[in-house]
């Protein structure tokens, strides 16, 4: 195990290594998180319009014949504006691995060229959603676990599906079947490679408490004006954070598929490092 999460800390400064060199790569989450907050906008808005209007529209009865369509829409819209800047951040990742040097242009125009089976997949996704949270609600306490299992193991059989959607053209159903497959052959390494990516990203994370910590001790000696500078560029640390991490592990998510699937080895990454880390997987 010590062995697998050293690998995967080699692979995840790998991924470092890409990213630093197409650096453009990061602005994919950041486009998907301001889209994101523009949909949570956009129904946030018209409910709590709503909602002071009219109370009784949210507690009657038959509140859940109106609140479910809605809450499916979001779901939709939300994954919907993910999966599809996913597959734009993984197109390019792919072209990267591949020699060649994609633009933002390029990313966007493979997920258009994938938009059916984006907005399937969407489909899929938000409906799952949907029903994780009824069983969540049908079933008060007992609800809560049953969703976090059931959306464990959903998480955990989807983990390739974006990738495949994009290289190989397939429906959900036969997404998320070749899903499980590659899976199968890289499990020991994806669950690893969730730890050594988990650490590479706290230490992204440490160089905030240069930050944090003398907006505290300005706070304590009455230096509010400074104190809340800090704060704020504390803030936006943590913001670009989220984004780099999110396509470190698109990144990471990419090169494994594109070793797993078709045993060609990334450019950016060493071929000693891939080969050994499935080892374990293949004899």
């Amino acid at each position: 195990m010590f062995e697998r999460i050293s690998r995967s800390f080699s692979l995840a400064r790998s991924s470092w290594n890409v990213l630093t060199t197409d650096k453009q790569l990061v602005l994919f989450p950041v486009i998907s998180g301001i889209t994101f907050l523009a949909v949570l906008i956009s129904f946030a808005v018209p409910l709590s319009v709503i909602y002071s209007v009219n109370e009784q529209a949210f507690e009657s009865d038959h509140a859940w014949m109106w609140l479910l369509p809605v809450g499916f829409a979001f779901y939709f819209c939300t994954a919907f504006v993910m999966v599809f800047c996913n597959a734009a951040l993984i197109s390019c990742a792919l072209m990267r691995f591949n020699g060649e040097t994609p633009t933002l242009g390029d990313g966007f125009r493979a997920a258009w060229a994938r938009l059916p089976q984006i907005f399937a997949w969407s489909l899929v996704s938000a409906t799952v959603s949907v029903l994780l949270n009824l069983v969540e609600n049908a079933h008060e306490k007992a609800g809560y676990w049953i969703r976090q299992i059931l959306g464990t193991l959903w998480s955990v059989v989807t983990y390739f599906v974006v990738p495949v959607l994009v290289v190989e053209k397939v429906g959900p159903f036969a997404a998320i079947k070749r899903s499980t497959q590659i899976l199968r052959k890289t499990w020991g390494e994806a669950l690893a490679g969730g730890f050594g990516l988990g650490l590479f990203k706290i230490l992204l994370l440490l160089p905030i408490l240069l930050l944090v910590l003398p907006a505290v001790l300005c706070f304590t000696t009455g230096l509010w004006p400074v104190g809340i500078a800090f704060v704020v560029l504390a803030f936006l640390y943590f913001m670009l954070w989220l984004a780099v991490t999110s396509a470190l592990d698109t990144i990471f998510l990419g090169a494994l598929y594109q070793y797993a699937a078709f045993d060609q080895v990334p450019s950016g990454f060493e071929a000693d490092t891939m080969a050994n880390a499935f080892k374990p997987a293949r004899g």
